[in-house]
């Protein structure tokens, strides 16, 4: 899925995260701050269903505006890894390491 809370808050004139805050918070819905910066600059992590349907209210749209579907980066069976654009194949993998010599810990 795809996070468009950005793009429908600019829709209705609603440029910074703060101004979404303060109208949700009158609204009856309080996020930190932390997470407010979670649902505008990215992807949350999770949101719940009733928050999401504050979000809905406050910005007078429908839930399809704010989550968009995207099956091409579903796996189908049989298949080894979802398809890759031409833009995704053509970053490199960044791996980091310690500058002292140890090894990373296990991820």
């Amino acid at each position: 899925m795809k996070w468009n809370l950005r793009l429908a808050a600019a829709k209705r004139d609603i440029w910074k995260a703060s101004e979404l805050q303060r109208a949700l918070a009158e609204h009856g819905l309080v996020i930190s701050a932390g997470k407010m910066s979670g649902l505008w600059s990215g992807q949350p992590v999770s949101l719940k269903l009733d928050d999401l349907d504050v979000i809905c209210v406050v910005l007078n749209c429908e839930i399809g505006e704010l989550l968009t579907p995207e099956p091409a980066k579903v796996t189908r069976p049989g298949q080894v890894e979802p398809p890759r654009t031409a833009a995704a194949s053509s970053v490199a993998t960044v791996v980091p390491r310690r500058r002292d010599g140890r090894s990373l810990p296990p991820t």
